[in-house]
């Protein structure tokens, strides 16, 4: 598929261009970042204290969401070319870690989303010759969604509990993999995964959506490597296309 024919599905499929997130979302966790609410930093510990109109502004210039600051209903934007862009770097970074068969540790908080990305990524650098790290299967943790379990589904770290896969922002999984002494020399991840990854000083790759503005920040304080503007929880089959061009770029 050509850059443009993966522009116009990104646009088609509302994983970028005029995406279902809500701009009252994209609104309601950039002032959550402002009163310093720890669950929504996704585990980044800011350098600074940012005021609503900085972090606006890296959220415009680093996902595409729209630039009035009064502005606060309705639906919002993401840029699908800072989706290119930032898809091709992250691809250029997992060609890489094939290159140089690096550990990687891959995780979602997103089992209903963006996993299909993360999954035939995962078995593609395993096939390169990355070891794909998975310690603590069964772990059981307290997380401020409720008590959980890591899990590994085809090598990509999740959260679960009873007979589900969760959906979770919080960082305290990937805060405990490294307290542990997990070290890996590459993450792919999204949410608070990503977010204690690149805090921690890891080489980190992450995807996020236009309502997760802590990993822009991140990225922007130069604490994450690449964060790929895009919605997170379109229907799986989607991001097809997505997940190619980045087999692709790893051979």
């Amino acid at each position: 598929m050509s850059g443009a024919e993966l522009r116009h599905h990104l646009v088609a499929s509302r994983i970028a261009g005029d995406v279902d997130t809500p701009r009252r979302s994209n609104v309601g966790n950039i002032r959550r970042l402002t009163r310093g609410e720890p669950y929504a930093w996704l585990g980044i510990r800011p350098e600074r204290d940012y005021p609503f109109e900085d972090l606006l502004q890296i959220m415009v210039e680093r996902c595409g969401i729209n630039p009035d600051p009064a502005y606060a209903d309705g639906p919002d934007t993401i840029d699908p070319d800072l989706t290119l862009a930032t898809l091709d770097a992250m691809g250029d970074r997992l060609a890489k870690a094939a290159r140089n068969r690096e550990q990687v540790f891959v995780a979602t908080g997103h089992p209903s989303g963006v996993m299909a990305i993360h999954m035939p990524v995962a078995s593609a650098l395993a096939a390169a010759g990355c070891e794909l790290l998975t310690p603590s299967p069964g772990r059981v943790l307290e997380v401020p969604d409720g008590r959980r379990n890591i899990r590994y589904v085809g090598c990509v770290g999740v959260l679960g509990s009873g007979g589900d896969l969760n959906h979770t922002h919080s960082s305290l999984p990937m805060e405990a993999l490294l307290k542990d002494g997990m070290q890996p020399d590459l993450v792919l991840a999204d949410h608070g995964w990503a977010g204690a990854a690149g805090q921690a000083g890891i080489d980190t790759l992450g995807f996020a959506d236009c309502n997760d503005p802590a990993l822009f920040v991140g990225a922007a304080e130069g604490k994450l490597e690449v964060v790929v503007p895009l919605d997170d929880n379109v229907q799986p089959h989607l991001y097809e296309p997505l997940t190619l061009h980045l087999l692709a770029a790893i051979g």
